[in-house]
């Protein structure tokens, strides 16, 4: 049968029940299950291929969840869920009601920890091996983790907490030289130097050996040899590993795609008296060529044909982050102080064309937010123009630095805001609905939200060349809705819609959410029944007439694609208080700050946005 192993796996006992010459057979059929699964629905495919081995091999050699699994980034985590119950639900992956994307304690207890955003699995991983220690609970704690985490800051916040009696602490380097886009800065070479330097274990592992077989005095030599191993490791690798001085015993696997080496390798660390750090050698979208020859282009992708496969290398779909992208690079070439800075998100910032025009301008910091943003502030100061692209949900990591270094100083810093409002697919951890309620809190700061390409571009242009100081331009993931792509842009701080001299109730809307206003006045006018919509362009600081337009009306809804606390229309609620409104104000929001994954036609419907429910709410004003 086609998965005659991997239908027999569904829990960590399973895979540990399995001859150990089989599980070279299981990585094979779990890595040709993905392929055919993530074809048809999408998902993180390139770094879960990559993943099959070690992960078989953790399964292998462990059991959850006594035995607890940290991912970093937790897109890694597939195969974890391929093992663990899960296999029947893949069909669903990233869908309403079905699997998530990332690891979900929701969805079993085999999942120690949601993990959508890098960096954060040593951490977890001290807190829970520690806790475990306290209660004197049997169990290892294994974190895997991408090397793409490791440009992140506050994996070494883990590191250097690190305590020496975590005996049950094992960190698992997925060293695939990738994270999304290329891997960047020291660290990574650092990474590379290790790699290419295996003379050390080699000569521990053979010397070792051969003693252990001389009768007698072997062993007393080789104790001797251990005693002086700091000397050969700090010669071998001038300075010692990273990690070895920071306590963890360092074992390098030059084939982490051999299944049988990481068995041995974790077999070995639980005989160590401490934590232990595994580097492992990965190939990024083992198995599958397209993958192994363009792994950032397969690190996520939509459903795809398995007889067609998409060229990577084919002009991208017009999106509000290419189109951004694009005109940002043709900005550049007229203007020398502009720079692009983002944060392993080349491709999905729409920043190629700029990395493509203007290499030296260019800055991919690796998964360091927080840096990209004081980085950005410093530019500033110096009289340069940065343009810091990032998603919302990655934007939340770096909000104080925004605060500190950016808004306090008034500095000249563009933020380019992508897959803002509701995200489909990756979930609750990646929903761009929190970030406004911080950026709207500072009168200095500039912040837009286009609903269309020509609000974008137009807006874009004034930010770079006629305003100074933070400004922040908005947009969703994907392309315009199709009912407003040819709205006029008239370049002004809000649009007033309809106009209707008997209409008693007025939508206010900003962004991409304008196309479910339009659809619903339209619907509402053949009931023969009048609404007028307000449609903020600018949505901070809010523009005064606004609040003097809505005052005219008996009936007031604002819809937003943002949670309620720190929103625009509580911003605005506040506004007419304090003008005296006291007729009808409904701010409609979202309520559950865990969104679910889902399509985001769903997504308006889950969080009553849609335009069926805007038309009930009209109609319920009558």
């Amino acid at each position: 049968m086609e998965y005659s192993l991997l239908e027999k796996i569904n829990c960590s006992e399973d895979v540990s029940a399995l001859a150990q010459e089989d599980l070279e057979q299981l990585c094979r059929q779990a890595r040709r299950f993905l392929i055919e699964n993530v074809s048809k629905t999408g998902g993180h495919l390139s770094a879960n291929l990559g993943t099959v081995e070690i992960v078989t091999a953790m399964h292998y050699c462990f059991s959850t969840p006594k035995d607890q699994f940290v991912f970093d980034v937790g897109h890694q985590c597939y195969t974890h869920k391929l093992y663990t119950g899960r296999r029947e639900k893949f069909p669903s992956l990233r869908q309403l009601n079905g699997l998530s994307g990332f690891p979900s304690p929701a969805e079993s207890e085999s999942d120690a920890f949601i993990a959508g955003h890098g960096s954060t699995s040593i951490s977890l991983a001290i807190g829970l091996a520690r806790a475990n220690k306290i209660k004197h609970k049997d169990g290892y704690v294994i974190a895997l983790v991408g090397d793409g985490a490791f440009t992140g800051g506050m994996i070494y916040e883990g590191l250097n907490n690190v305590a020496k009696d975590l005996d049950n602490l094992i960190i698992i380097l997925n060293d695939n030289k990738m994270s999304i886009s290329k891997n960047v800065g020291a660290m990574p070479k650092y990474l590379s130097q290790l790699r290419t330097n295996a003379d050390y274990l080699n000569v521990k592992r053979n010397v070792a050996s051969t003693l252990d077989k001389v009768p007698l005095l072997g062993k007393g030599v080789r104790d001797v040899l251990v005693a002086s191993k700091s000397f050969i490791r700090r010669n071998l690798y001038n300075g010692g590993t990273f990690f070895e001085d920071l306590g963890f015993t360092y074992h390098q696997i030059a084939d982490g795609n051999n299944v049988y080496d990481v068995c041995s390798a974790l077999e070995a660390a639980k005989r160590v008296d401490g934590p232990v750090f595994i580097h492992a050698m990965t190939v990024k979208g083992k198995g599958f060529a397209p993958a192994e020859e363009n792994p950032g282009e397969f690190h996520g992708v939509s459903a795809f044909d398995l007889e067609h496969v998409p060229d990577p290398d084919a002009a991208p779909k017009d999106s509000f982050s290419t189109v951004f992208g694009k005109k940002l690079s043709e900005t550049a070439n007229k203007n020398e102080n502009i720079c692009a800075i983002t944060a392993a998100m080349k491709y999905g910032t729409g920043l190629q064309f700029f990395y493509r025009d203007h290499p030296q301008r260019f800055f991919d910091v690796g998964m360091a937010e927080e840096h990209a943003v004081t980085f950005a502030a410093a530019l500033a100061k110096a009289g340069m123009q940065p343009v810091v692209c990032l998603y919302s949900t990655f934007m939340q990591r770096a909000m104080d630095q925004f605060i500190h270094d950016v808004m306090l100083l008034n500095l000249n810093v563009m933020f380019g805001i992508d897959r803002a409002g509701l995200v489909p697919g990756d979930g609750e951890t990646h929903q761009g609905i929190h970030d406004i309620s911080i950026f709207s809190s500072y009168s200095n700061t500039l912040v837009v939200c286009p609903s269309n390409y020509s609000e974008l571009l137009y807006w874009q242009a004034y930010m770079l060349n006629e305003y100074t100081g933070p400004k922040v331009l908005r947009y969703p993931r994907g392309g315009q809705e199709s009912i407003i792509e040819n709205y006029e842009c008239t370049g002004n701080p809000y649009d007033i819609i309809s106009r209707a001299p008997d209409a008693d109730s007025l939508i206010i809307c900003y962004g991409r959410h304008f196309s479910q206003c339009v659809q619903a006045v339209r619907k509402l006018k053949e009931e023969g029944i009048n609404a007028d919509i307000l449609k903020l362009n600018v949505v901070n600081p809010l523009p005064q007439q606004t609040v003097n337009r809505a005052m005219k009306y008996k009936n007031v809804h604002f819809y937003e694609e943002h949670v309620e606390s720190g929103s625009v229309s509580e911003k605005f609620a506040l506004e007419l208080l304090t003008n005296g409104f006291k007729n009808k104000y409904s701010s409609h929001c979202i309520a559950n700050y865990t969104v679910r994954r889902a399509s985001v036609s769903q997504l308006w419907q889950l969080c009553s946005l849609d335009s069926e429910s805007i038309v009930t709410d009209i109609k319920g004003d009558r």
